[in-house]
């Protein structure tokens, strides 16, 4: 979470963000039982399923990407990181590391499921040390006492625990994740009969995971040990581990296979017997392993991936891809003396969408397939994202939509377009990561708007800002080249600009808020924000009305405007209709002819449902907050350090005179919406009391931190190193609670609350 000051203590990180043991995991159970969901982890919203304009997607493979970044937990308040930023292409997300229980962080978890993708943890075994552990996962825990079976079995067999999944299935519960891959590379000494056994346990813990969590959760095998109960990796499916992938959710195959394994794999699965499993198996459930950083991967992983996706073919076979170690672009690359986020991020795009240029070549490196495997050719380069389809976001008839356009990196921090916080160090907090806008990159695909054009469009260069933004740390800035023109109307010309991808429910009213604002020498630019189907040959336009209120078109603070629109696509529709939100850009020059250059800044881009019509929409306030001590360490570190908590209400607004009628009138006297905002995170500040024991108030406040590291509800640790250099010697602070809900408000002082704190 972007947060002042450096050197902060363990405190303001999530608690057992780990478990090294099952003893471990054990001990939290005890010493957790009962113990509240993790609230400040946003719940897992699917994608609507039958989205028109996606309709062919259906039987296409999918994507998986799996996480394995040096260690793992290596985000930080006060540094960059890597941060995952093509949510649209991703299903399913896994949070890998070489601890026995993975646990995804909470803002990992939160940014998946703000996309609709399920985030996974890990549960591992590897070398011999780990034998123990992995036999109580069957067992569960030893008894404590002398005990034994009441009178010896003719025929005996290994006991099957149910402990161990139940505590799993709690603990992703919990902590707000949808399940688990299972990795167990290590022989296991019991041989078949623990390998039967542990078949039995895998079906044991997806039963619990759809229970606890929803049915949405997955156990995912990976390709490892086999029937006997060695370790010896298949890089396929076949029938010696065929077993275990029957009761699990899907397949993680290892990556060393040759190129025509896919197809094999593929062609195994379709000769199967569907009584084998009580849930048929689809080759969609097949993720072929693909390891970003090579070893052994078909391809040689970085810029020769393409060339395994292309044999797995998952828009045409079906089958899905597990992609490893995605963070093989900043890893390899961070130690370069010219390396910089900005480049990495070029990089990286490079990698996901490919080049900026259309007509730029990306280099392949050179790469020869192991020589026990077949030889194949392979044409230049392709990148990860041709190979599968850009889903939007959840309806945000489901969940609102909102993007800052945060990478979930910065070195600033903006409440309302005043940088409030500047670092040299930077941050990273991905649950403050939002949508890049996936119609923006690499290059929007303009069109005129509203006419035909022989000349050229303009060229437009998008490019995530962290010098300006409205709020977090960074906007979306489209930087436009206009061609000269010789034409008679040249003087005015208008373009389409999409940037979101969104699903929408035909004759469903929906209000959109973009934030605004263009910088430039020579152009005068009118900017207004629509929506477009994505359905070719739809026979229906959107309806969309600009709000012309005092909020429709405001201006605000540093030079952005907000723009208000309610939209609806007025046809009958079973399915949702793949839509697209943007921008229509107008521009008009004293002489056309010349090249026109100008900048157009997106700060914030939210799309949610309208009530229905005369429904009351309850507002959200910060109604009290509340200070608790912090540590002794910290507290002797330097006064005022402690937990802030506080709780959240809602207001209805001035009371309406009512008019009692007929005791028969159907129309009711007032309808409270349902459908509220919620908070997407809260500002912290602190201010130090006068000599005269006062506080001067909020405006005057200074920023120290946001919430949302630790995926707590409410909640802020008031580390010493975060508070401003004023408190030192004060005898009182006052702190005060701002939010920002999730369709991008930030409330107003009257909204927030406060404590004071002494010493």
């Amino acid at each position: 979470m972007p947060i002042a000051g450096v050197d902060h203590s363990s405190s303001i990180a999530d608690d057992a963000p780990y478990f090294k043991t099952l003893s471990d995991l054990d001990q939290w159970a005890t010493e957790s039982l009962g113990s509240r969901r993790l609230r400040g982890v946003l719940p897992y919203t699917p994608r609507r399923g039958a989205t028109e304009g996606l309709s062919e997607v259906e039987n296409q493979g999918r994507l998986l990407v799996c996480h394995d970044y040096k260690g793992g937990y290596t985000e930080s308040p006060t540094a960059p990181a890597y941060t995952f930023n093509f949510w649209p292409l991703c299903d399913t997300f896994i949070y890998f590391a070489h601890h026995r229980i993975t646990i995804p962080p909470p803002g990992w978890s939160t940014a998946a499921h703000r996309n609709g993708v399920k985030m996974l943890g890990t549960v591992i075994f590897e070398h011999a040390e780990s034998a123990k552990d992995c036999l109580e996962l069957i067992t569960g825990p030893p008894p404590r006492q002398p005990t034994g079976p009441a009178r010896p079995r003719i025929h005996s067999s290994w006991p099957i625990s149910p402990h161990y999944a139940r505590v799993l299935a709690e603990l992703a519960y919990q902590r707000g994740f949808d399940g688990y891959l299972l990795n167990i590379e290590t022989n296991l000494a019991g041989g078949v009969e623990q390998t039967r056994a542990l078949t039995l346990w895998i079906a044991i813990l997806e039963k619990e995971l759809k229970r606890i969590v929803g049915e949405h959760a997955h156990v995912l095998w990976y390709d490892s040990v086999i029937v006997d109960g060695r370790l010896a990796w298949q890089d396929r499916l076949n029938s010696i581990n065929l077993p275990f992938f029957i009761p699990s959710t899907g397949f993680f195959s290892n990556y060393t296979w040759p190129s025509y394994y896919p197809n094999t794999t593929a062609q195994y699965l379709l000769s199967l017997d569907d009584s084998t499993s009580s849930a048929p198996k689809r080759l969609q459930d097949l993720y072929i392993g693909v390891d970003v950083w090579g070893r052994g991967s078909h391809g040689g992983g970085g810029f020769g991936l393409y060339k395994a996706l292309s044999h797995i073919d998952p828009q045409s076979l079906g089958l899905s891809v597990a992609l490893f170690g995605q963070a093989w672009t900043w890893e390899s690359e961070q130690d370069k003396p010219e390396w910089s986020w900005k480049a990495w991020w070029e990089y990286e795009r490079k990698l996901w969408l490919g080049p900026a240029k259309q007509d730029e070549e990306v280099p392949v490196p050179a790469w020869s397939p192991h020589q026990s495997h077949p030889q194949c050719e392979h044409g230049p380069f392709v990148p990860i994202a041709a190979f599968f389809p850009r889903r939007p976001p959840p309806n945000p008839k489901d969940l609102p939509f909102f993007t800052a356009f945060s990478p979930g990196v910065g070195w600033s921090w903006f409440v309302r377009g005043v940088r409030v916080l500047h670092t040299k160090h930077g941050w990273t907090d991905v649950d403050k990561g939002t949508s890049i806008g996936d119609m923006a990159f690499p290059r929007p695909a303009l069109t005129w708007e509203g006419m035909t054009r022989e000349e050229a469009l303009p060229e437009a260069t998008p490019e995530i800002s962290m010098d300006d933004a409205w709020l977090g740390g960074s906007s979306l800035a489209i930087s436009f080249s206009v061609p000269g023109s010789d034409a008679e109307d040249a003087f005015f010309r208008c373009v389409w600009l999409p940037i979101q991808s969104l699903s929408i429910t035909p004759g469903k009213s929906y209000r959109m808020s973009a934030i605004l604002k263009t910088t430039g020498p020579a152009a005068d630019v009118d900017v207004g924000a629509s929506v477009k189907s994505l359905v070719p040959n739809l026979d229906a336009e959107f309806d969309v009305v600009h709000i012309d209120t005092s909020f429709g078109q405001a201006s605000l603070p540093g030079g952005w405007t907000e723009v208000v629109v309610d939209f609806k696509l007025p046809i009958k529709r079973a399915t949702d209709i793949l839509s697209a939100a943007g921008l229509v850009v107008g521009f008009a020059c004293e002489d056309p002819s010349e090249v026109v250059e100008f900048t157009v800044h997106v700060g914030a881009l939210s799309v949610w449902a309208n009530p229905a019509p005369k429904h009351t929409i309850p507002e959200p306030r910060v109604t009290w907050v509340q200070m608790a001590p912090g540590s002794p360490v910290d507290s002797h570190r330097k006064p005022f350090a402690g937990v802030l908590t506080w709780d959240i209400g809602m207001t209805l607004g001035p009371t309406p005179v009512i008019h009692l009628t007929s005791p028969e009138d159907t129309e009711p006297c007032w309808v409270i919406d349902d459908a509220h905002p919620g908070f997407h995170y809260f500002n912290i500040y602190a201010q130090a009391h006068t000599t005269d024991g006062i506080a001067v108030g909020p405006e005057q406040a200074t920023f120290i931190g946001t919430t949302g590291l630790d995926g707590r509800e409410n909640r802020f640790y008031v580390d010493p190193a975060c508070l401003p250099p004023e408190v030192v010697g004060a005898k009182g602070v006052r702190f005060y609670v701002q939010g920002v809900t999730d369709r991008g408000r930030v409330l107003g002082w009257e909204d927030c609350a406060f404590v004071d704190a002494s010493t």
